[in-house]
């Protein structure tokens, strides 16, 4: 490996800009914010921003330069678009911090998002299997502390515990896989490892890392039957948590993925285009896929939870972009990415919503969502744009990331396949989640309510990310070629 640690400084600047953010977040609050109660919420989503914007300027403006320090880092078109998008998802997650009398430690919470938001952007960036494990543990730790960070909330704890041992066990499948590929090529860069398979071919022992590389991030991204952790989270974590867990994590957690197999294990794939299947990890990931629409849209319909059924709808949409993953070899990454980042401004939207009524009170059933049009317009437009973009409602960014994805799996093959029956099954699916995003709708838009409940006075910062993420929504919608075209 060679040691650029010009080209090292030069690529961690993002990473570095969050560090330094989030120590000085404590610092502040220690020294100064701590002894003003009142200003403490202030001072920590005031730097966590700042923060967060100057790394967000650093990784949008660097340019591809390749391989850096050995290989380690990948700064292709593919890093940086992700890099950015998922400082932007943190920053619409930070915005709907709890106000200082809900949450007692803001500086603390503000800076584990960031801290989190290092593991992402790391993701995007890694090149070889020590730095992917690394960066994956560090969002995977701080994400684990977020979710339990209501003290008060049993629901809280329980849901950090479980996603703790869940995350455990997935970090041990993973650990055993890419110990398992090392032995096998002598290398941790993945374009030595794919260098390596591709001379030697295939042994017998691939088969094994394969899987538990592959079961790891099953765990990761809550597709079935790994999924278990997800209902449970989402319900109990404070929201802004819950929203940096769907979006952000998704979308650093499957450019990883999508990184891993095909530049890194690429010739082992095999095909899902035609009968008979070629044996890989495409069929593995198939059959991820479609266990995931199956369960999710099921599971989801069965809920009257709101966070529950987001949960089981999240199921879902993880099996669409394993469809997106399988495609990616031959269509490209911009399809899946749309597909990642519209559904994460959507999911942070619809969590931003649940975070404004939570001023009055947890939101956790169907109905306490009743009446909202009343108590509130405009968090009951924003609610339903986010919400049709997830049902895939046209000119909504979602509608038209679903199709993206569709049509670049049935170029694999077209519908004769089992590639083109997994589209179909897709298809079809999508009709069945309509009904119970309606149900969501029906209670925000239709139900009346109680009559004596209170308006809803959201805090500033929400509302402008509320904006931001509803706006980003229709503008993607109608015009998808501003991020498809980055490609």
């Amino acid at each position: 490996m060679t040691a650029d640690y010009a080209g090292l400084l030069h690529v961690l600047r993002p990473e570095t800009q969050l560090v330094v953010g989030a120590v000085l977040v404590l610092f502040f609050d220690m020294v100064w914010a701590k002894h003003r109660p009142a200003n403490r919420h202030h001072v920590a989503l005031a730097l966590g921003t700042i923060s967060l914007l100057m790394a967000g300027y650093e990784a949008a403006t660097m340019g591809a330069t390749g391989p850096v320090y050995g290989g380690a880092f990948m700064v292709d078109q593919l890093a940086i678009v992700t890099r950015t998008g998922v400082i932007g998802l943190a920053l619409l997650s930070l915005a709907l911090l709890p106000d200082a009398v809900r949450l007692r430690h803001p500086a603390e919470f503000t800076a584990i998002l960031l801290f989190a938001t290092t593991g992402f952007t790391l993701m995007a960036v890694a090149n070889n299997l020590l730095l992917a494990f690394l960066a994956l543990e560090l969002a995977s730790l701080s994400l684990y502390i977020l979710a339990g960070f209501n003290k008060t909330d049993p629901a809280s704890a329980e849901a950090a515990l479980k996603y703790y041992l869940f995350g455990a066990m997935s970090a041990a499948f993973l650990l055993f896989g890419f110990s398992l590929l090392y032995g096998l090529t002598g290398s941790i860069n993945l374009d030595l490892i794919a260098t390596h398979l591709a001379v030697r071919g295939q042994p017998p022992l691939l088969i094994v890392a394969l899987v538990m590389v592959l079961v790891a991030f099953g765990f990761k991204a809550a597709a079935a039957p790994f999924h278990l952790w997800a209902p449970d989270v989402y319900q109990g974590a404070p929201a802004p948590a819950a929203a940096l867990i769907a979006s952000a994590s998704k979308l650093a957690g499957l450019v990883l993925f999508t990184r891993l197999l095909w530049p890194g294990l690429g010739g082992t794939a095999g095909t899902i285009a035609h009968l008979p299947l070629t044996v890989g990890w495409a069929p593995v990931v198939a059959l991820l896929a479609g266990a995931s629409l199956l369960l999710g849209n099921i599971g989801a319909l069965a809920q009257s939870n709101v966070r529950r059924l987001l949960a089981y709808s999240a199921i879902a949409h993880a099996g669409v972009m394993l469809l997106g993953v399988i495609a990616a070899g031959r269509t490209g990454l911009g399809p899946l990415f749309y597909y990642a980042a519209t559904y994460g401004l959507a999911t942070v939207g619809a969590f931003g919503v649940i975070a404004a009524l939570e001023s009055g009170g947890r939101v956790q059933q169907l109905s306490d969502l009743a009446g909202l049009y009343r108590r509130s317009p405009f968090l009951a437009g924003c609610l339903a744009i986010f919400i049709l973009s997830l049902a895939g409602i046209p000119p909504l960014a979602g509608f038209f990331g679903k199709f993206a994805v569709f049509a670049s799996v049935l170029q694999l093959g077209g519908l004769q396949g089992p590639a083109g029956w997994l589209t179909i099954l897709a298809i079809a699916l999508s009709a069945v989640a309509l009904y119970y995003y309606v149900l969501i709708l029906k209670q925000a838009l239709v139900a009346t309510g109680a009559p004596e409940v209170a308006p809803v006075r959201a805090p500033l910062p929400a509302r402008l990310a509320l904006l931001v993420a509803a706006s980003l929504i229709v503008l993607l919608g109608l015009m998808p070629s501003l991020l498809l075209g980055l490609f």
